[in-house]
């Protein structure tokens, strides 16, 4: 937890759902990170970790943990900790005393995760408990009957090499078994995969299929598991599925997830961060050209966001703003890097490490950005951020002989650790029985590489890259399509106006509605009062009338799209800049409908003040105190542009009001947007920004603190000021650090996102974007309050063709006009830190669950 500067144990931290699952008490962080201190030649280091390893972790917790993510990090961590222990042992400098210590404890561990094998189907079940096992009352766990395809098929490389190194065949066995039946259950036709499957029936649950989250390291180990242990089937399997994958999946630069049984069908229109590792698999697959082109476009929307936000749509815009320090774009970097030679990928390495610097950087650590639009913090700094992404980004940049041993001759699992590729000629006691059915030999000439040579297949040659990376150079910045009415104006005016504009559509007109008829376009009259606009191509008189039906749903479309758009603001920032903060923590902050729009002007800098009264509902009594400042105001008891006022008249240069209800925190509650007074609003001229409880107490615990505090009002965070920031002497950084661990302990804060394809309907008032051209049946809505001249007011709609701005898909709460209570809140007593960031995974999977419904 690097904004608490404390380390996160299970149960003494509010849970955050699944994401807690990977943690077991069993100092992940640490062993997870072993052989990383290896690679970077901290061999003291790594002595004194095993260590600590052997003297401090115990396995056997009363704990459920996820048995994916226990074997990739902790079984994973321990034998690549054990891999390189013998061989810095063999080298004869360090680790003498090792006598095979952490293969034990992995040993230990495996006996523990094998209960959960207990299936059928010989799929794990996705938990299990440490102590108890699957099933039994006191083990909490073993009643789930669904499990994703990657954390039943990301078993065999771990698995196998404890098998390998101890000569106990029975963990290789029951990963083999596994891989078996999800090989056996593809779908035929396809040779595609769905993302969760039913442990006991063998049953697609989620029959969407891509290269994403839920199957990722499904292919990643077909592949790995070939090249460590040698067994064709597994590469004849990968084989089978990469051919699908390019032929269905692969629509370059893009990563699209189809239906299995119609993989013609696009099965969503946005990304998943996790795709990202996929290249990098290609370039040990051999296929360098589509690796090259998906890297490109990555690194495009990377520079975009600074971030690659955990989703995006085809068109570059955020759908999930979130980046927990994914190291896959950085892995897929060094084995391009590796394959081409091309320096263009050492600059987008540096990129990447600046972006960390710059904007993740917190005292105790790398902090997540829980908003790449506007930098906000999380408080979190996984496993996989020191075991994969310290690990890949200085291999990228080191020299043969900064790295003590030879890289080439291990493995990477899907964690990054280390397994010695001679596992392969060790302990094979395994039948190498070739299980894989009704394989056909395909047409691909990349098959003929079982073990691809990147000296041979791509000469270092940069040239070669550039070729390919230099159409898409701009892929993100063209994506952004031309707006219909645009382009439909051009038609107009080579005579193909249509007979009724949307924006003059009243539906109280006789005329209008008859012209709508003729269009095939008729109004339904809803329960609720609203009016539903359908349109049926064969009712119209005529197919010239058609077209001109389907334009004016268009137009109405993209008329409801823009409103929607200005009726919506993007969330704001507010960033501590003095010291000791130095621009580190970063708040997401309500905007306001009035006052100065930030988007627009450059932001607004200044120390900060309370207000008398603190609620800001009446002339200020202490106007020298704020002028020049940026004003503190308790919200309550009279209008938010009534405060603005006040403190403007006072000489304020701009407001930050804070919410009266304790403990209200943008973790938990939607973007607030503060409303006008339903008067003219333009004789605010200063930036007003809203605040929950628990950032506004961060701000009023650092007043206590040092009493000048400085902040930065704009619209996204900006760079920290180096100038400042180089002043602070090495003592009084750490003093700050150990004196404000508090106080930035709750930077963390973020912006709910909400998956919008569960809500997916035919009519304007929900989701217009299901209206497309090429549909034959179009449906719109409007309420009785838009059945005017004018239909710019009041359209409750999404956008359709929205343009790339860097804050799109915001959620927001609905303005509040209402005068507040609670006025009477106590600031004096000290506000308790905030105990834990609450993740909004739960949202996600609640949004992936919603898939199996999804129809385009």
């Amino acid at each position: 937890m690097p904004l608490t500067c404390r380390g996160r144990v299970r149960g003494q931290e509010p849970s955050r759902g699944d994401v807690d699952d990977a943690l077991g008490k069993f100092s992940l962080t640490l062993i997870d990170s072993l052989d990383t201190l290896v690679v970077l030649n901290k061999t003291k280091e790594f002595e004194d970790a095993v260590r600590k390893v052997l003297r401090d972790v115990n396995l056997d917790n009363d704990v459920v943990v996820s048995v994916f993510e226990t074997n990739i990090r902790v079984l994973g961590g321990l034998l690549g900790g054990h891999s390189l222990a013998i061989m810095l042992k063999e080298k004869g400098e360090h680790m003498q005393w090792y006598n095979d210590e952490l293969l034990q404890m992995a040993k230990q561990l495996g006996y523990k995760l094998l209960p959960a094998f207990n299936t059928t189907s010989g799929l794990p079940y996705p938990r299990i408990n440490l102590k108890f096992g699957i099933r039994k009352p006191e083990a909490r766990t073993g009643t789930e009957t669904d499990t994703c395809t990657a954390c039943a098929g990301t078993l065999i490389l771990e698995f196998a090499a404890l098998s390998r190194f101890t000569g106990a065949t029975i963990f290789e066995e029951y990963a083999r078994k596994a891989l078996d039946f999800l090989w056996e259950k593809r779908q035929r036709s396809s040779n595609l995969v769905g993302v969760t499957i039913n442990i006991h029936t063998g049953d697609w649950v989620r029959k969407d299929s891509g290269v994403g989250a839920g199957i990722d390291s499904y292919y990643e180990y077909l592949l790995k598991a070939y090249v460590l242990l040698g067994d064709d089937s597994f590469l004849e399997r990968f084989n089978t599925h990469y051919d699908a994958i390019m032929r269905y999946i692969s629509q370059p630069p893009l990563l699209l997830d189809v239906h299995i049984h119609k993989p013609m069908l696009n099965a969503r229109t946005w990304m998943d961060a996790l795709l990202a590792f996929f290249p990098g698999l290609q370039v040990l697959k051999g296929d360098i050209r589509p690796a090259i082109e998906t890297h490109e476009m990555l690194y495009q929307v990377i520079k975009k966001h600074n971030f690659l936000p955990e989703a995006f749509t085809t068109d570059f815009r955020v759908h999930w703003a979130q980046h927990p320090l994914r190291p896959e774009f950085a892995e897929s970097t060094y084995f391009l890097y590796k394959a081409t030679g091309d320096p263009y990928y050492l600059e987008v390495g540096k990129t990447l490490i600046e972006n960390l610097n710059k904007y993740a950087r917190v005292p105790c650590g790398f902090a997540a950005m829980k908003d790449v639009r506007t930098g906000s913090h999380e408080d979190r700094m996984d496993s996989f951020f020191l075991a994969e992404m310290f690990k890949y980004l200085y291999l990228l940049f080191a020299d043969k002989e900064d790295i003590i041993f030879d890289i080439e001759d291990y493995i990477f699992t899907t964690e990054a650790h280390l397994l010695p590729l001679w596992l392969s000629t060790t302990n094979q006691s395994i039948s190498k029985k070739n299980t894989t059915s009704e394989y056909t030999e395909l047409d691909d000439s990349n098959f003929d590489w079982t073990c691809p040579n990147t000296q041979i297949l791509f000469p270092n040659d940069p040239l070669y890259a550039q070729s390919i990376r230099e159409p898409l150079k701009n892929v993100v910045d063209k994506s952004c399509p031309r707006g219909i009415i645009r382009v439909r104006e051009e038609s107009f005016r080579s005579g193909a106006k249509p007979p009724l504009r949307a924006r003059d559509f009243m539906a109280t007109n006789p005329e209008h509605l008859e012209i709508l008829k003729k269009m095939g376009v008729s109004l339904i009259h809803l329960k609720d009062g609203r009016v539903q606009l359908v349109q049926h191509a064969i009712q119209a008189a005529s197919s010239i009338d058609a077209e001109d039906g389907l334009r004016f749903m268009q137009e109405m479309i993209e008329l409801s799209s823009q409103q929607q758009k200005e009726q919506q603001l993007p969330p704001r920032a507010v960033q501590i800049v003095s010291h000791p903060f130095f621009g580190r923590v970063v708040l997401t902050a309500g905007p306001a409908q009035f006052g100065l729009d930030l988007s627009k002007h450059k932001e607004t800098r200044g120390f900060v003040a309370s207000s008398k009264p603190y609620n800001g509902c009446s002339e200020l009594t202490n106007p020298e105190a704020v002028m020049g400042k940026i004003a503190l105001i308790q919200r309550g008891q009279c209008m938010f542009a009534e405060k603005a006022r006040n403190i403007q008249n006072a000489g304020a240069i701009g407001g930050i009001v804070i919410d009266d209800n304790e403990g209200s925190s943008s973790d938990t509650a939607p973007l607030f947007q503060m409303a006008g007074d339903g008067k003219d609003t333009d004789d605010i001229k200063i930036p007003m920004l809203f605040l929950f409880s628990k950032e506004g107490s961060i701000i009023l615990d650092a007043i206590r603190e040092y009493e000048e505090v400085e902040v930065l009002l704009s619209d996204k965070a900006k760079d920290r000021d180096p100038e400042m920031e180089n002043e602070e002497q090495p003592s009084s950084e750490n003093d700050s650090q150990n004196q404000s661990a508090e106080q930035i302990s709750s930077s963390s804060q973020e912006v709910d996102l909400v998956d919008q394809e569960s809500s997916e309907e035919n009519s304007l008032n929900s989701h217009p974007e299901s209206l497309s051209p090429a549909d034959m049946d179009n449906a719109a809505s409007i309420s009785p309050s838009e059945q005017t001249s004018n239909p710019t007011e009041n359209h409750e709609t999404t956008n359709l063709n929205g343009e790339c701005t860097d804050l799109d898909n915001q959620l927001q709460e609905q303005s509040e006009t209402e005068e507040d209570s609670n006025p009477n809140v106590s600031w004096g007593k000290k506000v308790q830190p905030i105990d834990s960031i609450l993740a909004d995974w739960n949202e996600d999977i609640e949004a992936f669950e919603m898939m199996e419904k999804d129809e385009l």
